[in-house]
């Protein structure tokens, strides 16, 4: 006993209390101060760059950095930074202090009487904004410049006005007043008691939902043109009005309304179009198209065509309603389940407000001034073609093949037509298709990729004819590494070059130049494989549709053989490839371009490199960082990471990640954590910043305080999840302890979800570890097989026969396997203390998995302990749950592996009694 207390107090000097000159390790107290990098933006000149700062536990800030100066301005608790157009504005919203908000409520202060947000208005180069209190949103156009949008949050009606005044309420149904702001000149116009309101995307005008004030300014859908500060009412008067759209070009506009005043429980909408001054009632419940009883759906958003010659709509049949002459008392609740059914009861429950408001498409078209079925029961799903414009839409159908989906699986099989958007006549091109079908940039063709064949195809609208795309070519265009009892996915596209006239199609390496009607042979761009060089394109336009090839692309490279990344430039005529930056870094596939200059804005990251943004103005031959987010990072502790092979149980090479301490000695003998999840070893410069946990150890956090961290890449068979972990964790953790530093005594695993249904499983076969942590287990695959994923409502049988669980067959086909990979039916076998982390609201693995697993434990007296935090999803979510989680984790580990004292939670639990009063600690 003496000598464990003298072993801890070493320990904590080593881990807690640094000696002279050496860094302290992280504590909890530091992560709460830890930041992280959102919202990044650029100006349109590419001058400027906004993101803002989230600590672990504080207020964010907004940064804003300018490139000619290389300086930046900090504005406190702050985010959602917008630039204007013209690039001379930067708004954003200062929020009240976290502390000031919490202390109200603790006083009680009700919710109407907290402080609300303030609107900054920064003309840029200038270092104080304007300030404008009590906003709720705002809107900063992205495409035209000189006027923004602010909407304020419903006011106090004014004490000083006498009782006998009557004065409309501002709140939610009434709406509040909405600001538009001459940017330039700071003039500003007020429009009062507004619900809702629109811009168009590329011309100075809004549309606007207002209930009305009086008599001179009626309830009513409304038009205000900012140059000319003038609001127009398209439609006024009392009645209902709903959703509303405006054309890009802000020359037409459309909304729902019904200028009836008695209250309706299913609201007979009008459709109305107008365009110059001219408004139409496009459709309503009278209309010939229309099926008998059917409305214009009120949940169906008016969407223009990218010309503006076709609004689309939607219909929808009249809804149930409840009967209103029924006490609450008097009505059944009664839930009726069928075998006919497609979809399980509970798959219908959590779809039930989809299905509420489920419509099927329609058209309005100007030409003719007459409205089109598009979609509808037999053809639910509508996919609309070149924003609008083609001459085809895309119908999908998967409702005859739901049921099976249960245990096959996804994707569910679908039927695909081509429906006439004139005429809403419809053609079936494809029966029973395992794959999701998309259309072109420009309509030409319908493509899908073929989960059963592993193939991709595009069928020709003009010639009407299917083709097989790169058949010939002997390079899979599917996932060559899978592993699950199920058709291998595809590794997707890069996109179609314009006019459709190739498609780029992803192998495990490279990008192919394909063409859709096979009449040339497939070109490899990248040739990659040999290299084992992983290409993939980058979007710098978010709105690009189709590849240019007179642009040169941007490619992001990955090296299977030592994990590094990198960018390139390709020049598709000349094949040229230029490969600019490359390193031991995770570049990031996300690159920002600014909209009118060649600015761009990226991420790298490292193990001990926190991945802070950086501008590029030379097409990223070189490269600034812009942003410092954790420079303390440099005061603690941290570690390394390097990759780590051994050969396997059957001879094959095996890969993972070591992750040493800082300052690590081979000399020494340290404990070890192993982490796993299917494969991570690609991660292998993956920063991970000190965070609460939702799951799984922070890997910085546990080096820092003198852990050795193993993740190993796990190779699976079919039919033995259990056996192949089992076989990858233990020849590698022994190859490790071959090596000499590492402690056989203080070994721990710790893995969540499916990794903790495998930590689960380890601690039946070996006595290795000392200590395990199974984070949401299945561990009775029998029960778990008839159980349902409550979050999606679906069966879970499908995921045991063909997806993650990898049994490949039913209960029937196969109850043994079901058997031998269950941890419960061994139980007795275990002799490693585990610490189970299970919610009740968890919507992935029914939380009695983990009760099935403790109270077995419990039964056969060995060390266990269940969490759950009360209404917490699959992961913990609440970041003082996630804190409370990192510190019992710790707590639990440190007592096994460190021989730190067992706090109170392990000694004796927190009684119901004592839940949020005493942790335990």
């Amino acid at each position: 006993m003496r000598q464990s207390f003298y072993l801890f107090i070493a320990l904590s000097l080593s881990l807690a209390t640094p000696l002279a000159g050496q860094k302290p390790a992280l504590t909890l107290d530091a992560i709460d101060k830890w930041n992280q990098i959102e919202d990044p933006k650029l100006s349109p000149n590419g001058q400027w760059a906004a993101y803002h700062l989230q600590p672990n536990t504080g207020d964010p800030s907004v940064y804003l950095y300018q490139a000619s100066s290389q300086s930046s301005l900090t504005f406190p608790h702050a985010s959602n930074a917008q630039f204007s157009f013209d690039s001379r504005f930067l708004a954003f919203e200062i929020h009240p202090l976290q502390d000031t908000v919490k202390a109200m409520r603790r006083r009680k202060v009700k919710k109407k009487d907290l402080p609300n947000d303030t609107l900054a208005l920064l003309t840029l180069g200038e270092s104080q904004p304007l300030k404008i209190p009590n906003v709720k949103a705002f809107y900063m156009p992205e495409k035209w410049e000189g006027w923004m949008a602010y909407h304020l949050e419903p006011m106090p009606r004014d004490s000083s006005l006498p009782d006998s005044v009557k004065v409309k309420k501002e709140n939610n149904d009434n709406g509040s007043t909405l600001v538009i702001r001459n940017l330039r000149t700071g003039q500003e116009d007020s429009i009062r008691y507004v619900k809702s309101f629109t811009a168009a995307e590329e011309a100075s005008r809004f549309l606007i939902h207002s209930t009305g004030q009086d008599s001179s300014f009626q309830k009513g859908i409304y038009l205000f043109d900012c140059p000319t500060r003038q609001l127009t009412p398209l439609l006024a008067g009392q009645g209902h009005y709903g959703k509303m759209a405006i054309h890009q070009s802000g020359t037409r506009a459309a909304f729902l309304a019904l200028q009836d005043t008695l209250e309706h429980r299913a609201t007979p909408y009008s459709l109305y179009h107008w365009q110059n001054g001219a408004l139409t009632a496009a459709a309503d419940t009278a209309a010939a198209f229309l099926p008998d009883g059917w409305l214009i759906s009120e949940h169906r958003t008016p969407e223009f065509s990218e010309n503006g010659d076709r609004l689309f709509f939607g219909i929808a049949p009249p809804p149930l309603l409840p009967d209103t002459t029924l006490l609450e008392e008097e009505k059944v609740q009664v839930e009726v389940w069928t075998y006919q059914d497609k979809r399980l009861y509970t798959q219908e429950e959590v779809r039930l407000e989809s299905t509420r408001k489920k419509s099927y498409d329609c058209v309005w078209l100007s030409s003719t001034r007459q409205a089109v079925q598009l979609g509808r029961p037999g053809i639910p799903d509508i996919t609309l073609g070149n924003e609008g414009n083609a001459a085809y839409a895309l119908g999908t159908n998967e409702e005859p093949y739901v049921l099976p989906s249960s245990w096959e699986g996804f994707p569910v099989r679908r039927d695909i037509y081509l429906i006439e958007v004139e005429t809403g006549k419809s053609t079936r091109i494809a029966k029973g298709i395992a794959g999701s079908p998309r259309l072109s940039p420009k309509a030409r063709y319908a493509y899908w990729y073929s989960q059963p064949d592993s193939i991709w195809y595009a069928y020709s609208i003009e010639k009407k004819e299917l083709h097989t795309l790169a058949t010939a070519v002997s390079t899979p265009f599917y996932d060559e590494l899978n592993d699950r009892p199920m058709h291998p996915s595809p590794y997707g596209l890069a996109g179609w070059t314009t006019e459709d006239d190739f498609i780029m199609l992803y192998d495990r390496y490279d990008i192919w130049l394909i063409d859709p009607l096979d009449n040339l042979a497939p070109n490899n761009l990248t040739e990659g494989r040999k290299s084992r060089t992983r290409y993939r394109y980058i979007t710098l336009d978010p709105e690009e549709r189709s590849i240019e090839e007179v642009r040169p692309m941007l490619f992001h490279t990955f090296s299977e053989e030592d994990k590094s990344s990198g960018y390139a430039w390709f020049n598709i005529h000349t094949g040229v490839k230029n490969q600019i930056q490359k390193g031991p870094f995770d570049y990031s596939a996300r690159v920002q371009k600014a909209a009118k200059s060649n600015t761009l804005l990226f991420t790298r990251e490292s193990f001990t490199e926190f991945p802070d943004l950086r501008i590029s103005t030379d097409n990223l031959e070189s490269h600034t960082a812009i942003s410092k987010a954790n420079p303390q990072q440099s005061s603690y502790r941290w570690g390394t990471a390097e990759p780590y092979s051994w050969t396997g149980a059957d001879g094959q090479h095996m890969e993972g990640i070591l992750i040493k301490p800082e300052g690590f000695d081979p000399s020494r003998k340290y404990p070890m954590m192993t982490y796993f999840y299917e494969r991570y070893a690609d991660r292998l410069h993956t920063h991970w910043a000190p965070r609460y946990p939702r799951s799984f150890i922070n890997f910085p956090y546990y080096a820092s305080r003198g852990y050795v961290i193993f993740i190993p890449d796990i190779h699976y068979r079919v039919g033995y999840p259990g056996e192949s972990a089992l076989d990858a964790i233990t020849t590698g953790v022994t190859s490790l302890l071959d090596r000499g530093f590492i402690d056989k005594d203080r070994l721990g695993v710790q893995g969540h979800s499916w990794g903790g249904y495998q930590s689960a499983y380890l601690i039946t076969q070996t006595d290795l570890f000392k200590c395990a942590e199974s984070g949401a287990p299945v561990v009775n695959m029998t029960s778990a097989y008839g159980g349902i994923r409550w979050a999606s409502g679906l069966s879970r049988m499908f995921q045991y026969e063909h997806t993650q669980s990898r049994l490949g067959g039913s209960l029937w086909d196969k109850p043994l396997r079901y058997i031998e990979n269950s941890p419960l039916f061994y139980a007795d076998k275990i002799n490693t203390p585990v610490l189970i982390l299970h919610n009740d609201e968890d919507g992935a693995v029914p939380w009695y998995q983990g009760i099935e697993f403790f109270v077995a434990l419990r039964r056969l007296g060995k060390p266990a302990w269940l969490l759950n935090y009360n209404g917490e999803p699959h992961g913990v979510r609440k970041p003082e749950n996630r804190r409370d989680f990192m510190q019992r984790m710790q707590q639990f580990f440190d007592y096994y592996l460190l021989d730190a004292p067992m706090p109170d939670w392990m000694k004796s639990g927190v009684p119901p009694i004592a839940k949020g009063l005493n942790q335990g600690f």
